[in-house]
């Protein structure tokens, strides 16, 4: 990935608290059609749902057609970094001389299967992030360590201490793109079905189905050496 002039005023760690409170600004990209009352711009609603999951959804236009592609992410205060390879396309699209990239980013958490007594109001419990915005190439070294760091982190907390840095070489062939949270909404649905009045005497099974994410065992590699236990922070999981 071409790698442009690097962005000023980037926080190089992690904020250590107290961060800006003041609510997103509701924008008609970020406004719902619908279920408007699901719709929150509260950054005590936004930051957990984004802190709570590591793998996006990145959308873009390419060669004038939408383009979705999973990826890996971390939130560093009002701020994103997405993860990739220096051979992404969309990723170099992000460098260059170019004005950034565009992109609509994702974040969702299946919480239940909500069951109704009619197949209309069948439905599913989330929690879900959109971010509107124009992403740039990462190219400040320390910034890069920083949020590769994050990105490890957030997928296992504590990881990246417990793990060889990436090397210069290593570095050379990761890219690192950055996403400023300014135009951003979370969505949220929780409780039971709406079923319409006349349903609720009908004869099927109606409620709620949970849905959670969870870990099995760690299992450790053919090679390790026996002498290196289970750390603390994946017996956690």
């Amino acid at each position: 990935m071409s790698e442009p002039a690097a962005a000023v005023g980037s926080p190089l760690t992690r904020p250590a608290g107290n961060e800006d409170a003041a609510p997103y600004a509701a924008t008609g990209r970020t406004t719902p059609t619908r279920a408007k009352q699901r719709a929150s711009y509260d950054p005590g609603v936004v930051h957990p749902i984004l802190d709570s999951g590591y793998l996006c959804h990145l959308g873009f236009v390419r060669d004038g057609a939408p383009v979705v592609l999973p990826t890996l992410y971390a939130r560093v205060g009002r701020r994103l970094y997405i993860h990739g390879s220096t051979g992404s396309r969309p990723l170099r699209m992000a460098g260059g001389t170019d004005p950034g990239l565009a992109v609509c980013l994702t974040v969702t958490h299946l919480d239940g299967l909500v069951l109704a007594r009619s197949a209309f109001h069948h439905s599913v419990n989330y929690r879900s992030v959109v971010a509107h915005g124009v992403a740039y190439t990462v190219t400040d070294p320390d910034e890069r360590r920083m949020a590769l760091d994050a990105i490890v982190d957030q997928v296992v907390a504590g990881r990246s201490r417990d793990s060889r840095p990436a090397d210069d070489k290593e570095l050379a062939a990761t890219a690192v793109i950055r996403l400023d949270l300014d135009e951003v909404s979370a969505k949220l649905r929780t409780g039971g079905p709406n079923d319409d009045p006349e349903d609720v005497a009908l004869p099927y099974w109606a409620g709620v189905v949970p849905v959670s994410p969870t870990y099995g065992a760690p299992i450790p590699s053919d090679d390790l050496d026996p002498a290196v236990t289970l750390p603390d922070y994946l017996a956690a999981l």
